[in-house]
């Protein structure tokens, strides 16, 4: 007898809070910018009442498998980078029309369970990273290709690693004689190259290089500049981020679009300087800023580091 394959468990973080501050309208149109395994997704589905609509994107192809066995008339899928939703808002007629953004940051298990995915250092196999395998390179090439001091920059700059150049340095050394093709193998020289610590050396150097990989920065700027163009009035945009990188991004934002931006002439007069002064509106309010429970770290270690953030999109 054929054993039965364990079912991979993904546990959405931070879900109760998520769809508590998305203040889910019945007949609302919703966003989940980052599909995964679709907890998330699933329990947005049984808040909307019958005319509600849910879009989806994700542009891992495992995860677009698992969204379309959703037979659901409110639910559409995207298969595509959440950054390139411009694309589909005269198609959906999204401008200014939807009433609750979420986007979800992290690694799913989906990923990090498949050892040739090369997500996680506590699993040996290929070295890919790449969140859509069939486009751009894998990290094995990208190692190959760059030099000592672009790897170097890459941890300094997205994984806040002190000792970036002493690891770009033996990755060199090591690729001179053999490429660097799995998890373990990278996993290994990144453990010789950083003294003995608390946390484990490798978690910050993975961090970096599938950053850079998938471009997750850039993208994560992107959409949060055109996301004024897809929220309505008092709308709801929610981000869990995983690291401080992330998070400050998220927060530098919605700060900045929380200023009133006021540039008035000393020319004008009063009257005049009073008008623009009220119609010079904020985008955004921030309105809650949350934590995972101690429960839920202890049922899911992976969520120990979230920070849900929630804003209100003041402008139509």
């Amino acid at each position: 007898m054929k054993k039965k394959k364990k079912k991979i468990l993904h546990l959405p973080v931070l879900l109760k809070e998520s769809i508590k501050y998305l203040n889910i309208k019945k007949n609302g149109i919703y966003l989940d910018a980052t599909f995964g395994s679709g907890g998330h997704s699933r329990k947005i589905l049984q808040k909307l009442g019958k005319l509600g609509k849910l879009y989806a994107m994700d542009r891992d192809p495992e995860s677009i498998k698992i969204a379309k066995k959703i037979k659901d008339k409110r639910f559409k899928i995207i298969y595509d980078k959440f950054s390139n939703i411009k694309k589909y808002l005269k198609k959906y007629q999204l401008k200014n029309n939807i009433n609750g953004i979420l986007i979800d940051l992290g690694i799913s298990n989906l990923q990090l369970k498949n050892k040739n995915r090369g997500f996680s250092y506590q699993k040996n196999g290929f070295l890919d990273m790449r969140m859509d395998t069939t486009k751009g390179i894998s990290a094995a090439k990208w190692i190959k290709k760059s030099n000592i001091k672009t790897i170097s920059k890459i941890l300094k700059k997205y994984g806040e690693e002190k000792f970036s150049y002493k690891i770009a340095l033996n990755i060199h050394r090591y690729k001179k004689k053999k490429d660097i093709l799995t998890t373990k193998k990278l996993y290994s020289i990144i453990k010789k190259s950083v003294p003995s610590q608390k946390k484990n050396p490798a978690r910050r150097s993975f961090q970096a290089i599938r950053i850079c990989i998938n471009n997750e920065i850039k993208e994560l700027k992107k959409f949060l500049i055109f996301s004024k163009n897809l929220l309505s009035k008092n709308s709801r945009l929610l981000t869990i981020s995983f690291h401080s990188l992330e998070d400050r991004i998220i927060k530098n934002f919605i700060f900045k679009n929380s200023k009133k931006n006021i540039n008035i002439p000393n020319k004008l007069p009063l009257t005049a300087k009073q008008i623009l002064k009220t119609q010079s509106l904020k985008n955004f309010k921030f309105y809650k800023k949350k934590f995972p429970s101690s429960d839920e770290i202890t049922k899911n270690r992976q969520s120990r580091s979230a920070i849900l953030r929630v804003s209100k999109f003041l402008k139509k």
